[in-house]
């Protein structure tokens, strides 16, 4: 080995050090409690092997957090990745002030998700919040949104359009690499605003929209802190990882819990790896 990739190497070592301390220790660790009886509040850890997986199969309260939970993704996510997309090919365009409505819309995604979730406890009021408000205004009766187990979703995905700014800066950097000569030939060729959007701007997009419905998806399946800090009427408001954390902090069951997210880690990795397997067909990268 020369000096120079000794140096390289030492330079790299801190990283290796932490990513051996700090991820592949833990993750290990993780696999080892899922199998036992712990409480986290003693030292007494009883190996159980599989039972807290079975356990976890057959609980209701399981499955009606995953469904929960799956049921918000499979809404959310293309919403999201639409709305972010929309807006972005809006404020891609050189219109007077559209430095500061990039500066609002992607506001959201850098507020604490808690002070989000009590500024939306008041908009989704029933009684006195904004929504409701104007919705009186054009002579419409409001919901009452959390508190009724019908509205509790449609309120949690107004929440993630609201924070759908958080993708818009990728968006917005992908779309000044998009070759200007490309818009001009279809110019030339006919082409409308519609048709450069659709044929033009899409494609050369899909590596972008590839990455954030990545994201998307991850992001959506360990929603936490506007569930945890909002609830729902009837439940409905109980995500997969509010479930989890309930059983690992109120009920104090760290191998069950750990047991949950390791089963999270697996339908994340499946619903990733099928993203993955489709890419060949939709996303553009030559």
């Amino acid at each position: 080995m020369s000096k120079k990739d000794r140096i390289g190497l030492y330079f790299v070592l801190p990283w290796v050090i932490g990513f051996l301390l700090f991820t592949i220790l833990p993750m290990i660790a993780a696999v080892f409690i899922s199998f036992t009886d712990w409480s986290i509040v003693g030292t007494n850890i009883q190996f159980i092997g599989l039972q807290n997986y079975q356990e976890i199969f057959n609980a209701d309260q399981f499955w009606h957090s995953l469904w929960i939970t799956f049921r918000y993704a499979i809404i959310a996510i293309p919403l999201v990745v639409f709305t972010s997309f929309t807006i972005s090919v809006m404020l891609s365009k050189n219109l007077r002030g559209a430095g500061v409505y990039r500066i609002l819309y992607y506001m959201p995604a850098i507020v604490s998700g808690v002070a989000v979730s009590i500024v939306f406890r008041w908009i989704l009021d029933p009684n006195n919040g904004l929504i409701n408000y104007i919705l009186e205004l054009v002579g419409v009766k409001g919901s009452n949104w959390l508190y009724d187990p019908e509205w509790v979703l449609p309120s949690y995905l107004i929440m993630a359009v609201w924070g759908a700014g958080g993708g818009i800066l990728t968006y917005l950097s992908a779309l000044k690499d998009v070759p200007t000569s490309l818009y001009e030939s279809a110019e030339i060729d006919g082409a409308n605003s519609l048709h450069k959007t659709w044929y033009i701007t899409l494609p050369m997009m899909t590596p972008i929209i590839f990455y954030n419905l990545i994201i998307g998806i991850i992001s959506a399946f360990r929603k936490f802190t506007d569930a945890y800090v909002l609830g729902g009427a009837g439940g409905e408001g109980e995500f997969y990882m509010v479930y989890l954390y309930e059983q690992a902090f109120a009920h104090y069951k760290m191998g069950y819990a750990t047991a949950l997210a390791w089963i999270l880690f697996i339908i994340i990795m499946f619903f990733t790896v099928i993203v993955n397997v489709t890419k060949k067909y939709w996303v553009h990268t030559e």
